[in-house]
Protein backbone atom coordinates (compact mmCIF):
# COMPACT_ATOMS: atom_id res chain seq x y z
CA UNK A 1 0.00 0.00 0.00
CA UNK A 2 1.24 3.49 -0.92
CA UNK A 3 1.01 6.42 1.52
CA UNK A 4 0.13 9.87 0.21
CA UNK A 5 2.48 12.58 1.54
CA UNK A 6 0.86 14.69 4.24
CA UNK A 7 1.52 17.86 2.19
CA UNK A 8 -0.92 16.62 -0.47
CA UNK A 9 -3.48 15.04 1.83
CA UNK A 10 -5.53 18.08 2.85
CA UNK A 11 -6.56 19.02 -0.70
CA UNK A 12 -7.35 15.40 -1.48
CA UNK A 13 -9.64 15.07 1.55
CA UNK A 14 -11.43 18.32 0.64
CA UNK A 15 -12.03 17.03 -2.90
CA UNK A 16 -13.33 13.70 -1.61
CA UNK A 17 -15.75 15.30 0.84
CA UNK A 18 -17.06 17.56 -1.95
CA UNK A 19 -17.68 14.63 -4.32
CA UNK A 20 -20.98 12.78 -4.63
CA UNK A 21 -21.44 9.05 -4.98
CA UNK A 22 -21.87 7.98 -8.59
CA UNK A 23 -21.48 5.06 -10.93
CA UNK A 24 -17.71 5.28 -10.44
CA UNK A 25 -17.41 6.62 -6.87
CA UNK A 26 -18.55 5.09 -3.57
CA UNK A 27 -17.89 5.77 0.13
CA UNK A 28 -17.84 3.02 2.80
CA UNK A 29 -17.05 2.83 6.48
CA UNK A 30 -14.98 -0.12 7.60
CA UNK A 31 -16.99 -2.88 9.27
CA UNK A 32 -16.36 -6.42 10.45
CA UNK A 33 -18.42 -8.07 7.68
CA UNK A 34 -17.08 -6.10 4.68
CA UNK A 35 -20.18 -7.06 2.66
CA UNK A 36 -20.70 -3.65 1.08
CA UNK A 37 -17.03 -3.13 0.23
CA UNK A 38 -16.66 -6.56 -1.36
CA UNK A 39 -19.85 -6.10 -3.40
CA UNK A 40 -18.76 -2.66 -4.63
CA UNK A 41 -15.33 -4.00 -5.59
CA UNK A 42 -17.02 -6.73 -7.64
CA UNK A 43 -19.49 -4.23 -9.16
CA UNK A 44 -16.77 -1.76 -10.20
CA UNK A 45 -14.67 -4.51 -11.81
CA UNK A 46 -17.73 -5.78 -13.71
CA UNK A 47 -18.72 -2.27 -14.83
CA UNK A 48 -16.43 0.61 -15.79
CA UNK A 49 -14.13 0.59 -12.78
CA UNK A 50 -14.27 3.11 -9.98
CA UNK A 51 -12.90 4.59 -6.79
CA UNK A 52 -13.99 3.14 -3.44
CA UNK A 53 -13.19 5.44 -0.50
CA UNK A 54 -12.87 3.49 2.75
CA UNK A 55 -13.19 5.36 6.02
CA UNK A 56 -15.51 8.14 4.84
CA UNK A 57 -19.21 7.69 5.53
CA UNK A 58 -21.81 8.53 2.91
CA UNK A 59 -24.09 11.59 3.11
CA UNK A 60 -26.31 10.13 5.84
CA UNK A 61 -23.28 10.05 8.15
CA UNK A 62 -22.97 13.84 7.95
CA UNK A 63 -24.25 15.14 11.29
CA UNK A 64 -25.20 18.64 10.20
CA UNK A 65 -25.27 20.75 7.08
CA UNK A 66 -21.83 22.17 6.37
CA UNK A 67 -20.05 19.68 8.64
CA UNK A 68 -18.80 17.23 6.04
CA UNK A 69 -15.74 16.47 8.20
CA UNK A 70 -18.09 14.55 10.49
CA UNK A 71 -17.98 11.80 7.82
CA UNK A 72 -14.28 11.13 8.50
CA UNK A 73 -14.37 7.89 10.51
CA UNK A 74 -11.08 6.54 9.12
CA UNK A 75 -9.92 2.95 8.88
CA UNK A 76 -8.98 3.24 12.56
CA UNK A 77 -12.69 2.78 13.32
CA UNK A 78 -11.97 -0.94 12.98
CA UNK A 79 -8.26 -1.48 12.30
CA UNK A 80 -8.39 -5.28 12.59
CA UNK A 81 -11.26 -5.46 10.12
CA UNK A 82 -9.26 -3.41 7.63
CA UNK A 83 -6.35 -5.86 7.75
CA UNK A 84 -8.84 -8.67 7.14
CA UNK A 85 -10.34 -6.77 4.19
CA UNK A 86 -7.06 -6.69 2.28
CA UNK A 87 -6.83 -10.47 2.58
CA UNK A 88 -10.45 -10.94 1.47
CA UNK A 89 -9.98 -8.85 -1.69
CA UNK A 90 -7.45 -11.46 -2.83
CA UNK A 91 -9.56 -14.51 -1.86
CA UNK A 92 -13.27 -13.81 -2.30
CA UNK A 93 -13.51 -13.35 -6.08
CA UNK A 94 -13.69 -15.88 -8.89
CA UNK A 95 -11.73 -15.21 -10.97
CA UNK A 96 -9.46 -13.02 -8.86
CA UNK A 97 -9.75 -9.28 -9.42
CA UNK A 98 -6.30 -8.10 -10.48
CA UNK A 99 -6.66 -4.39 -11.16
CA UNK A 100 -6.80 -3.20 -7.53
CA UNK A 101 -4.65 -0.34 -6.17
CA UNK A 102 -4.47 0.99 -2.59
CA UNK A 103 -3.58 4.50 -1.43
CA UNK A 104 -3.59 5.57 2.23
CA UNK A 105 -4.36 9.25 2.90
CA UNK A 106 -3.66 10.84 6.33
CA UNK A 107 -6.35 13.10 7.77
CA UNK A 108 -7.85 14.49 10.96
CA UNK A 109 -10.78 12.29 11.97
CA UNK A 110 -14.17 13.42 13.26
CA UNK A 111 -12.87 12.78 16.79
CA UNK A 112 -10.00 15.23 16.32
CA UNK A 113 -7.43 12.41 16.32
CA UNK A 114 -5.08 11.67 13.45
CA UNK A 115 -5.99 8.76 11.21
CA UNK A 116 -6.31 7.62 7.61
CA UNK A 117 -8.79 6.99 4.85
CA UNK A 118 -7.92 4.57 2.07
CA UNK A 119 -8.64 4.95 -1.65
CA UNK A 120 -9.26 1.63 -3.35
CA UNK A 121 -8.98 2.05 -7.13
CA UNK A 122 -10.63 -0.81 -9.05
CA UNK A 123 -9.99 -0.99 -12.79
CA UNK A 124 -12.57 -2.16 -15.30
CA UNK A 125 -11.81 -5.84 -15.78
CA UNK A 126 -11.62 -7.92 -18.94
CA UNK A 127 -13.29 -10.78 -17.01
CA UNK A 128 -16.64 -11.28 -15.30
CA UNK A 129 -16.19 -11.67 -11.54
CA UNK A 130 -18.36 -13.29 -8.89
CA UNK A 131 -18.10 -13.18 -5.12
CA UNK A 132 -17.65 -16.70 -3.82
CA UNK A 133 -20.93 -17.56 -2.14
CA UNK A 134 -22.48 -14.15 -2.81
CA UNK A 135 -23.31 -13.73 -6.50
CA UNK A 136 -22.20 -11.49 -9.36
CA UNK A 137 -22.62 -7.72 -9.05
CA UNK A 138 -22.63 -4.71 -11.33
CA UNK A 139 -22.74 -0.97 -10.71
CA UNK A 140 -25.76 1.30 -11.18
CA UNK A 141 -25.82 5.09 -10.74
CA UNK A 142 -25.16 5.08 -6.97
CA UNK A 143 -25.62 1.50 -5.84
CA UNK A 144 -24.83 -2.11 -6.70
CA UNK A 145 -27.12 -4.72 -8.24
CA UNK A 146 -26.83 -8.50 -8.25
CA UNK A 147 -27.12 -10.03 -11.71
CA UNK A 148 -29.43 -12.89 -12.67
CA UNK A 149 -27.98 -15.88 -14.54
CA UNK A 150 -29.10 -14.57 -17.95
CA UNK A 151 -27.53 -11.17 -17.20
CA UNK A 152 -24.22 -12.82 -16.32
CA UNK A 153 -24.22 -14.53 -19.72
CA UNK A 154 -25.00 -11.18 -21.40
CA UNK A 155 -22.14 -9.51 -19.54
CA UNK A 156 -19.78 -12.28 -20.63
CA UNK A 157 -20.70 -11.57 -24.26
CA UNK A 158 -20.29 -7.82 -23.79
CA UNK A 159 -16.84 -8.28 -22.28
CA UNK A 160 -15.74 -10.71 -24.96
CA UNK A 161 -15.30 -13.52 -22.43
CA UNK A 162 -17.77 -15.32 -24.69
CA UNK A 163 -18.10 -14.56 -28.38
CA UNK A 164 -20.89 -15.37 -30.80
CA UNK A 165 -18.51 -16.08 -33.67
CA UNK A 166 -17.33 -19.30 -32.00
CA UNK A 167 -20.87 -20.73 -31.96
CA UNK A 168 -22.11 -23.30 -34.46
CA UNK A 169 -24.89 -22.14 -36.81
CA UNK A 170 -27.28 -24.19 -38.99
CA UNK A 171 -25.80 -23.24 -42.37
CA UNK A 172 -25.04 -25.71 -45.18
CA UNK A 173 -21.27 -26.06 -45.45
CA UNK A 174 -21.52 -26.21 -49.24
CA UNK A 175 -22.45 -22.50 -49.18
CA UNK A 176 -18.99 -21.70 -47.82
CA UNK A 177 -17.07 -23.22 -50.72
CA UNK A 178 -16.68 -19.88 -52.48
CA UNK A 179 -13.87 -17.95 -54.18
CA UNK A 180 -13.00 -16.47 -50.79
CA UNK A 181 -12.65 -19.98 -49.33
CA UNK A 182 -10.51 -21.18 -52.23
CA UNK A 183 -8.22 -18.15 -51.89
CA UNK A 184 -7.95 -18.77 -48.16
CA UNK A 185 -7.04 -22.47 -48.35
CA UNK A 186 -4.42 -21.79 -51.03
CA UNK A 187 -2.62 -19.31 -48.78
CA UNK A 188 -3.27 -21.35 -45.62
CA UNK A 189 -1.82 -24.47 -47.21
CA UNK A 190 -4.85 -26.71 -46.61
CA UNK A 191 -4.30 -29.40 -49.25
CA UNK A 192 -5.99 -32.56 -47.99
CA UNK A 193 -9.51 -33.52 -46.96
CA UNK A 194 -12.93 -32.16 -47.78
CA UNK A 195 -13.96 -28.57 -47.05
CA UNK A 196 -15.81 -29.69 -43.89
CA UNK A 197 -12.75 -31.60 -42.66
CA UNK A 198 -10.49 -28.64 -43.37
CA UNK A 199 -12.81 -26.25 -41.55
CA UNK A 200 -12.94 -28.58 -38.57
CA UNK A 201 -9.13 -28.88 -38.44
CA UNK A 202 -8.74 -25.12 -38.07
CA UNK A 203 -11.56 -24.70 -35.53
CA UNK A 204 -14.15 -23.23 -37.91
CA UNK A 205 -16.58 -26.18 -37.88
CA UNK A 206 -17.56 -29.06 -35.60
CA UNK A 207 -20.07 -31.87 -35.21
CA UNK A 208 -23.36 -31.13 -33.48
CA UNK A 209 -25.41 -34.28 -33.04
CA UNK A 210 -24.76 -36.12 -36.29
CA UNK A 211 -24.22 -33.02 -38.47
CA UNK A 212 -21.10 -31.04 -39.24
CA UNK A 213 -21.87 -27.33 -38.82
CA UNK A 214 -19.78 -24.21 -39.40
CA UNK A 215 -19.10 -21.59 -36.77
CA UNK A 216 -20.56 -18.14 -37.26
CA UNK A 217 -16.99 -16.99 -37.95
CA UNK A 218 -16.73 -19.38 -40.91
CA UNK A 219 -19.96 -18.02 -42.40
CA UNK A 220 -18.72 -14.45 -41.97
CA UNK A 221 -15.34 -15.21 -43.50
CA UNK A 222 -16.38 -17.23 -46.55
CA UNK A 223 -20.10 -17.00 -47.43
CA UNK A 224 -21.09 -14.87 -50.42
CA UNK A 225 -23.84 -13.20 -48.37
CA UNK A 226 -23.29 -13.93 -44.65
CA UNK A 227 -25.89 -11.38 -43.56
CA UNK A 228 -28.70 -13.22 -45.33
CA UNK A 229 -27.58 -16.62 -44.02
CA UNK A 230 -27.41 -15.36 -40.44
CA UNK A 231 -30.69 -13.44 -40.55
CA UNK A 232 -32.54 -16.55 -39.34
CA UNK A 233 -30.56 -16.24 -36.07
CA UNK A 234 -31.73 -12.64 -35.69
CA UNK A 235 -28.36 -11.05 -36.46
CA UNK A 236 -26.88 -8.94 -39.23
CA UNK A 237 -23.47 -8.85 -40.85
CA UNK A 238 -23.53 -6.00 -43.38
CA UNK A 239 -21.99 -2.53 -43.52
CA UNK A 240 -23.82 0.64 -44.64
CA UNK A 241 -22.28 3.87 -45.90
CA UNK A 242 -24.29 7.09 -45.53
CA UNK A 243 -23.15 10.41 -47.04
CA UNK A 244 -24.92 13.46 -45.55
CA UNK A 245 -25.29 17.05 -46.65
CA UNK A 246 -24.23 19.25 -43.76
CA UNK A 247 -22.95 18.54 -40.28
CA UNK A 248 -25.82 16.50 -38.85
CA UNK A 249 -28.45 13.96 -39.86
CA UNK A 250 -31.83 15.62 -40.36
CA UNK A 251 -34.74 14.33 -38.28
CA UNK A 252 -37.21 15.44 -40.95
CA UNK A 253 -39.26 13.08 -43.13
CA UNK A 254 -36.88 13.62 -46.07
CA UNK A 255 -33.33 12.81 -44.91
CA UNK A 256 -30.48 15.12 -45.92
CA UNK A 257 -28.55 12.40 -47.74
CA UNK A 258 -26.44 13.31 -50.75
CA UNK A 259 -27.00 9.92 -52.34
CA UNK A 260 -28.73 6.61 -51.73
CA UNK A 261 -27.15 4.72 -48.81
CA UNK A 262 -24.85 1.92 -49.93
CA UNK A 263 -25.05 -1.52 -48.32
CA UNK A 264 -21.87 -3.59 -48.55
CA UNK A 265 -22.22 -7.35 -48.27
CA UNK A 266 -20.01 -10.37 -48.78
CA UNK A 267 -17.18 -12.15 -46.95
CA UNK A 268 -15.57 -9.93 -44.34
CA UNK A 269 -12.33 -9.48 -46.28
CA UNK A 270 -14.34 -8.16 -49.24
CA UNK A 271 -16.52 -5.97 -47.00
CA UNK A 272 -13.41 -4.31 -45.57
CA UNK A 273 -11.80 -3.76 -48.97
CA UNK A 274 -14.96 -2.42 -50.60
CA UNK A 275 -15.86 -0.18 -47.65
CA UNK A 276 -12.37 1.34 -47.49
CA UNK A 277 -12.30 1.93 -51.26
CA UNK A 278 -15.77 3.50 -51.23
CA UNK A 279 -15.09 5.83 -48.31
CA UNK A 280 -11.71 6.97 -49.66
CA UNK A 281 -13.31 7.59 -53.06
CA UNK A 282 -15.95 9.78 -51.44
CA UNK A 283 -13.33 11.72 -49.53
CA UNK A 284 -11.03 12.16 -52.52
CA UNK A 285 -13.89 13.68 -54.50
CA UNK A 286 -14.52 16.28 -51.82
CA UNK A 287 -17.89 17.31 -50.41
CA UNK A 288 -19.79 20.50 -51.16
CA UNK A 289 -21.28 21.96 -47.96
CA UNK A 290 -24.82 23.17 -48.53
CA UNK A 291 -24.16 26.39 -46.64
CA UNK A 292 -21.21 27.66 -48.71
CA UNK A 293 -21.17 25.94 -52.09
CA UNK A 294 -17.43 25.33 -51.74
CA UNK A 295 -15.94 21.87 -51.58
CA UNK A 296 -14.56 20.56 -48.30
CA UNK A 297 -11.30 18.65 -48.58
CA UNK A 298 -11.10 15.79 -46.09
CA UNK A 299 -7.58 15.33 -44.79
CA UNK A 300 -7.70 12.27 -42.54
CA UNK A 301 -4.71 9.93 -42.94
CA UNK A 302 -5.74 6.96 -45.10
CA UNK A 303 -4.39 4.49 -42.53
CA UNK A 304 -6.67 5.96 -39.86
CA UNK A 305 -9.81 5.64 -42.00
CA UNK A 306 -8.94 2.06 -42.87
CA UNK A 307 -8.17 1.11 -39.28
CA UNK A 308 -11.49 2.53 -38.05
CA UNK A 309 -13.38 0.37 -40.56
CA UNK A 310 -11.25 -2.73 -39.91
CA UNK A 311 -11.81 -2.44 -36.16
CA UNK A 312 -15.56 -2.04 -36.61
CA UNK A 313 -15.76 -5.22 -38.70
CA UNK A 314 -13.44 -7.35 -36.56
CA UNK A 315 -14.59 -6.28 -33.08
CA UNK A 316 -18.35 -5.88 -33.56
CA UNK A 317 -20.72 -8.03 -31.52
CA UNK A 318 -22.15 -10.42 -34.11
CA UNK A 319 -25.06 -11.38 -31.85
CA UNK A 320 -26.75 -8.03 -32.43
CA UNK A 321 -29.33 -7.21 -35.06
CA UNK A 322 -27.70 -4.07 -36.41
CA UNK A 323 -25.36 -3.20 -39.28
CA UNK A 324 -22.12 -1.25 -39.07
CA UNK A 325 -22.71 2.36 -40.13
CA UNK A 326 -20.11 4.63 -41.74
CA UNK A 327 -21.49 8.18 -41.80
CA UNK A 328 -19.72 10.91 -43.75
CA UNK A 329 -20.56 14.52 -42.87
CA UNK A 330 -19.02 17.79 -44.04
CA UNK A 331 -16.81 18.00 -40.95
CA UNK A 332 -16.28 14.42 -39.81
CA UNK A 333 -16.58 10.67 -40.32
CA UNK A 334 -18.40 8.45 -37.83
CA UNK A 335 -17.93 4.68 -37.76
CA UNK A 336 -20.51 2.95 -35.54
CA UNK A 337 -20.07 -0.71 -34.63
CA UNK A 338 -22.68 -2.83 -32.77
CA UNK A 339 -21.63 -3.87 -29.26
CA UNK A 340 -19.89 -2.28 -26.28
CA UNK A 341 -16.16 -2.02 -25.66
CA UNK A 342 -14.81 -5.54 -25.06
CA UNK A 343 -12.42 -6.44 -22.27
CA UNK A 344 -11.27 -3.61 -20.01
CA UNK A 345 -11.40 -0.92 -22.71
CA UNK A 346 -13.12 2.41 -21.94
CA UNK A 347 -13.31 5.69 -23.87
CA UNK A 348 -10.82 7.09 -21.38
CA UNK A 349 -8.10 4.42 -21.71
CA UNK A 350 -8.39 3.30 -25.33
CA UNK A 351 -5.62 5.64 -26.50
CA UNK A 352 -3.21 3.91 -24.09
CA UNK A 353 -4.61 0.38 -24.06
CA UNK A 354 -5.35 -0.02 -27.78
CA UNK A 355 -8.04 -2.46 -28.87
CA UNK A 356 -9.10 -5.74 -27.28
CA UNK A 357 -10.07 -8.55 -29.65
CA UNK A 358 -13.69 -9.58 -29.11
CA UNK A 359 -13.51 -12.11 -31.95
CA UNK A 360 -10.01 -13.69 -32.07
CA UNK A 361 -11.24 -16.42 -34.44
CA UNK A 362 -12.05 -13.79 -37.06
CA UNK A 363 -8.88 -11.75 -36.51
CA UNK A 364 -6.62 -14.82 -36.71
CA UNK A 365 -8.12 -16.09 -39.95
CA UNK A 366 -8.37 -12.72 -41.69
CA UNK A 367 -4.59 -12.56 -41.44
CA UNK A 368 -4.37 -15.62 -43.70
CA UNK A 369 -5.83 -13.84 -46.72
CA UNK A 370 -3.56 -12.22 -49.28
CA UNK A 371 -3.49 -8.43 -48.74
CA UNK A 372 -4.79 -8.96 -45.21
CA UNK A 373 -6.20 -5.91 -43.44
CA UNK A 374 -3.90 -4.08 -41.06
CA UNK A 375 -4.29 -6.14 -37.86
CA UNK A 376 -1.55 -4.95 -35.52
CA UNK A 377 -2.35 -6.96 -32.39
CA UNK A 378 -3.80 -4.04 -30.48
CA UNK A 379 -1.47 -1.38 -31.91
CA UNK A 380 -3.87 -0.10 -34.57
CA UNK A 381 -5.78 2.26 -32.25
CA UNK A 382 -2.54 3.73 -30.91
CA UNK A 383 -1.47 4.27 -34.53
CA UNK A 384 -4.72 6.17 -35.18
CA UNK A 385 -4.02 8.61 -32.36
CA UNK A 386 -0.41 9.06 -33.49
CA UNK A 387 -1.35 9.59 -37.15
CA UNK A 388 -4.07 12.13 -36.32
CA UNK A 389 -1.62 14.01 -34.10
CA UNK A 390 1.02 13.99 -36.86
CA UNK A 391 -1.58 15.42 -39.25
CA UNK A 392 -2.36 18.13 -36.66
CA UNK A 393 -5.95 16.93 -36.36
CA UNK A 394 -8.00 16.30 -33.24
CA UNK A 395 -7.58 12.79 -31.78
CA UNK A 396 -10.14 10.07 -32.58
CA UNK A 397 -13.15 10.46 -30.32
CA UNK A 398 -14.66 7.22 -28.96
CA UNK A 399 -18.14 7.01 -27.47
CA UNK A 400 -20.06 4.05 -26.08
CA UNK A 401 -23.85 4.11 -26.45
CA UNK A 402 -25.74 1.86 -24.03
CA UNK A 403 -29.13 3.56 -23.82
CA UNK A 404 -30.50 2.66 -27.27
CA UNK A 405 -32.21 -0.52 -28.43
CA UNK A 406 -28.85 -1.86 -29.64
CA UNK A 407 -25.60 -1.01 -27.86
CA UNK A 408 -22.79 0.37 -30.00
CA UNK A 409 -19.42 2.09 -30.08
CA UNK A 410 -18.75 5.07 -32.36
CA UNK A 411 -15.37 6.48 -33.34
CA UNK A 412 -15.47 10.01 -34.77
CA UNK A 413 -12.70 11.47 -36.92
CA UNK A 414 -12.95 15.27 -37.02
CA UNK A 415 -11.91 17.00 -40.25
CA UNK A 416 -10.64 20.00 -38.28
CA UNK A 417 -7.13 21.27 -37.78
CA UNK A 418 -6.20 21.07 -34.13
CA UNK A 419 -4.91 24.32 -32.58
CA UNK A 420 -1.34 23.85 -31.37
CA UNK A 421 -2.42 24.77 -27.84
CA UNK A 422 -4.64 21.66 -27.74
CA UNK A 423 -1.58 19.50 -27.06
CA UNK A 424 -0.75 21.60 -24.01
CA UNK A 425 -4.33 21.60 -22.72
CA UNK A 426 -4.78 17.89 -23.41
CA UNK A 427 -1.63 17.09 -21.44
CA UNK A 428 -2.60 19.46 -18.61
CA UNK A 429 -6.01 17.78 -18.15
CA UNK A 430 -4.41 14.32 -18.18
CA UNK A 431 -2.04 15.34 -15.39
CA UNK A 432 -4.17 17.71 -13.32
CA UNK A 433 -7.86 17.16 -14.03
CA UNK A 434 -10.49 19.69 -15.20
CA UNK A 435 -9.29 23.06 -16.53
CA UNK A 436 -10.80 26.50 -15.96
CA UNK A 437 -10.64 29.71 -17.98
CA UNK A 438 -7.99 31.16 -15.69
CA UNK A 439 -5.67 28.18 -16.08
CA UNK A 440 -6.13 28.22 -19.88
CA UNK A 441 -5.12 31.91 -19.89
CA UNK A 442 -2.08 31.07 -17.80
CA UNK A 443 -0.77 28.29 -20.03
CA UNK A 444 -1.79 29.77 -23.40
CA UNK A 445 -1.35 33.52 -23.08
CA UNK A 446 -4.93 34.17 -24.27
CA UNK A 447 -7.04 36.90 -22.74
CA UNK A 448 -10.30 36.14 -20.93
CA UNK A 449 -12.61 36.48 -23.93
CA UNK A 450 -10.32 34.55 -26.28
CA UNK A 451 -9.96 31.75 -23.71
CA UNK A 452 -13.75 31.59 -23.34
CA UNK A 453 -14.21 31.40 -27.11
CA UNK A 454 -11.60 28.65 -27.35
CA UNK A 455 -13.24 26.62 -24.59
CA UNK A 456 -16.66 27.01 -26.24
CA UNK A 457 -15.14 25.94 -29.56
CA UNK A 458 -13.72 22.78 -28.01
CA UNK A 459 -17.08 22.05 -26.37
CA UNK A 460 -18.87 22.54 -29.70
CA UNK A 461 -16.48 20.10 -31.37
CA UNK A 462 -17.15 17.53 -28.66
CA UNK A 463 -13.57 17.23 -27.37
CA UNK A 464 -14.33 19.01 -24.07
CA UNK A 465 -17.39 19.02 -21.81
CA UNK A 466 -18.35 21.70 -19.30
CA UNK A 467 -18.81 20.54 -15.73
CA UNK A 468 -21.68 21.72 -13.51
CA UNK A 469 -20.82 25.04 -11.82
CA UNK A 470 -22.55 27.67 -9.73
CA UNK A 471 -21.73 30.36 -12.32
CA UNK A 472 -20.06 30.77 -15.70
CA UNK A 473 -17.02 32.32 -13.99
CA UNK A 474 -16.53 29.12 -11.98
CA UNK A 475 -16.94 26.74 -14.96
CA UNK A 476 -14.37 24.00 -15.48
CA UNK A 477 -13.91 21.65 -18.40
CA UNK A 478 -12.61 18.15 -18.98
CA UNK A 479 -12.13 15.86 -21.96
CA UNK A 480 -15.34 14.39 -23.30
CA UNK A 481 -14.27 10.80 -22.68
CA UNK A 482 -13.90 11.52 -18.95
CA UNK A 483 -17.58 11.62 -18.06
CA UNK A 484 -17.26 10.56 -14.40
CA UNK A 485 -15.45 13.83 -13.92
CA UNK A 486 -14.88 14.00 -10.17
CA UNK A 487 -13.95 10.35 -9.95
CA UNK A 488 -11.71 10.55 -12.99
CA UNK A 489 -9.88 13.55 -11.57
CA UNK A 490 -9.37 11.79 -8.24
CA UNK A 491 -8.39 8.57 -10.00
CA UNK A 492 -5.93 10.43 -12.21
CA UNK A 493 -4.35 11.98 -9.13
CA UNK A 494 -4.17 8.54 -7.53
CA UNK A 495 -2.52 7.08 -10.64
CA UNK A 496 0.15 9.81 -10.45
CA UNK A 497 0.68 9.01 -6.76
CA UNK A 498 1.11 5.31 -7.53
CA UNK A 499 3.56 6.01 -10.37
CA UNK A 500 5.63 8.39 -8.25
Amino acid sequence: MIDLPASQASNRIVALLAAEESRTLDFKRISAKHKGIIETTCAFANSDGGLLVIGIGDAKDQEAAGKSASRLFGIEENAEAFDDLRRLTMQRFAPAVKGIHWLRVPCTLRTGQQGHVVLLRIEKSADVHSIIGNGTWTRMDRSNRELAASEIVELAYQRGVRTAVNELVPVNLALLVTPAWRTFIAVRGLKTGTASEQLQRIGLADVLGSEMLPTRAAVLLFAEDPGSLLAAQGTRADLRIMVYSGKSASAEAVPNLRKTPLTIRGPLIEQIDEAVRTVLRELDGGLTPASSGFKTRHVYPERVVKEAIVNAVIHRDYRLNRDIFVRIFDDRIEVESPGTFPGNITPGNIARAGSNARNPLIAQNLREFPSAPNIDAGEGVKMMFAEMAAAKLYPPKYQQHTEGAVESVTVTLLNLARPSMWDVVNDWIDRNGPIANGKLREISGLDTLAASRQLRHWVAQGVLVALPAASRQQATYTKSELLGVVTDSLSSEMDNDLEN
